[in-house]
């Protein structure tokens, strides 16, 4: 139980210590009139509560990501706990913080605009392509699982659920995002954290009382516990797999949704760095509750070999066990509705992007009606493929996407001529990792499965590559420390 309650406890004083200095250190100033004002468009532009702004980009964010990550990498032992901590802490709430807040700098820009202004066009124009196709790939995985899932408990048609969640996508991305977004998304949020603190709870009460014995990390879990640690390899492959709760580059394309509707800058922290050391906690716990709910990792992974043994059927076990009837409710939300709104975000966003490439003003129906039809029709088609597929590519593809905010995020700080190492190093070590494994994964995971006696070196070769080019290519640009943008 230390360790479990060490890991939290770090995160919270993460918030307070690294959070505030990441605060100060970009110099987040309210006398700054944000987009929500300066652009307010009564869509897209516009205040919100920093409460709410809080819980919907805590559940744009989250969804399933650190729930069904937690799970799988909790397969690979107790090196988890360092990876989300760590990650957390570090990397994935500088990211989602730099992510909001120069957004909110560039008047509510989308993500590849971003990129382009401090990286150059050749990347803006990688950025549009990869951004859209992520958004689009990220909402077809999360309505075709719940999908798949209504079908079972219904005893209906897949089909007739799809175009159900499609047309509810459609209405929700077409309205003003105070109409929908603004008054719903929160209460699915508190639900997620309610369902989180209720299963922290139940392992602390059964582990004072003795029928429940955490497992501690120690310096012999320092190694890889899958039960087919040759295709699953600890590292690069549990920094891929557990994404949501210590980095992910998706959080990049949510942020500016509620950058466009902050009040003050100040509120930044705890909208963008506050909200993903929640994810963070909300990983720690399912990764705690999987590594011992069936015992150890071990048994983790017997109870996980049956085909329909997946992520969702453990929520759905340890909820209705350690929480009762009101636990199998607030699974079911946390498997279908949590799910859906993040699909809804993510189309929501890749409409923004599309408008934003094109210069296409979306405050009336009829230009987000323009953009939205031919997208939904295309991830309409897509939503055919297989689950499978599509998830396979998507672990990686969002850490490829966080390499590229977190050297965005670095050469803002190089042009305003501050240390850019604070960022500049963990998109070093990411950097490594989406290389190495390109080179060592699978094939079947999207890799090329070569050695790691070749991959990793080579991995590592090509970051450090990457921090030189970083660092010539920083020098080009010339320091200005009086630059708000």
């Amino acid at each position: 139980m230390l360790t479990f309650i060490i890991s939290i406890a770090a995160l919270v004083i993460g918030y307070f210590l690294y959070g505030k200095f990441i605060e100060r250190f970009f110099g987040a100033n309210d006398d700054i009139k944000t987009p929500a004002y300066s652009v307010n468009d009564g869509v897209d532009y516009l205040p919100l509560p920093t409460w709410k702004i809080f819980l919907i980009q805590f559940l744009n964010i989250a969804g399933l990501g650190p729930i069904f990550g937690a799970i799988l990498g909790a397969l690979y032992g107790p090196m988890a706990y360092i990876w989300i901590v760590l990650g957390c802490i570090f990397m994935g709430s500088v990211h989602d913080y730099f992510s909001g807040m120069l957004s909110i700098r560039n008047k509510g820009a989308s993500l590849p605009e971003l990129v382009g202004k401090y990286l150059g066009s050749g990347f803006q124009n990688f950025l549009r392509v990869f951004t859209v196709l992520l958004l689009i790939f990220v909402g077809i995985a999360f309505v075709t699982g719940p999908a798949g899932l209504l079908q079972t408990l219904t005893d209906t048609s897949k089909s007739l659920w799809l175009y159900i969640i499609f047309a509810y996508y459609l209405i929700a991305t077409l309205l003003p995002i105070n109409k929908i977004i603004g008054k719903i998304y929160p209460i699915f949020g508190v639900a997620l954290l309610i369902m989180a603190v209720g299963v922290a709870g139940a392992m602390i009460f059964k582990g004072i009382e003795g029928s429940l014995i955490l497992n501690e990390l120690s310096t012999s879990d320092f190694k890889n516990m899958h039960q087919n640690p040759s295709k699953n390899i600890l590292y690069p492959m549990m920094f891929i797999v557990i994404s949501c709760g210590a980095i992910s580059g998706f959080h990049s394309t949510q942020a500016p949704l509620m950058a466009r509707c902050l009040k003050k800058e100040r509120h930044g922290r705890k909208a963008f760095y506050g909200a993903m050391i929640a994810e963070g906690i909300v990983a720690i716990i399912w990764a705690t509750a999987a590594m011992n709910y069936f015992g150890d990792v071990h048994s983790l992974a017997d109870a996980m070999e049956p085909e329909a043994h997946n992520p969702a059927w453990v929520v759905n076990e340890i909820s209705q066990t350690w929480l009762g009837k009101v636990g199998g409710f607030l699974a079911i939300i946390g498997v279908i509705a949590c799910p859906i709104t993040t699909g809804d975000t993510a189309f929501r966003s890749a409409r923004l992007t599309i408008a934003d490439i094109f210069k296409y003003g979306q405050s009336k129906l009829n230009r987000r009606l323009m953009v939205s039809i031919p997208l939904f029709v295309v991830g309409f088609i897509m939503s055919r493929l297989d689950f499978a597929t599509i998830w396979k590519y998507l672990g990686l593809s969002n850490q490829i996407l966080a390499v590229m905010v977190l050297w965005t995020a670095a050469m803002y700080l190089a042009i305003k001529g501050k240390n850019h190492f604070i960022i500049s190093v963990p998109a070093t070590f990411l950097t490594a990792v989406c290389v190495t494994y390109l080179l060592v994964a699978p094939i079947k995971n999207g890799g090329l499965y070569i050695p790691t006696e070749i991959g990793y070196p080579v991995g590592t070769l090509a970051a450090i590559l990457a921090m030189f080019w970083f660092i010539l290519a920083a020098r080009k640009k010339k320091p200005n420390r009086h630059i708000l943008k």
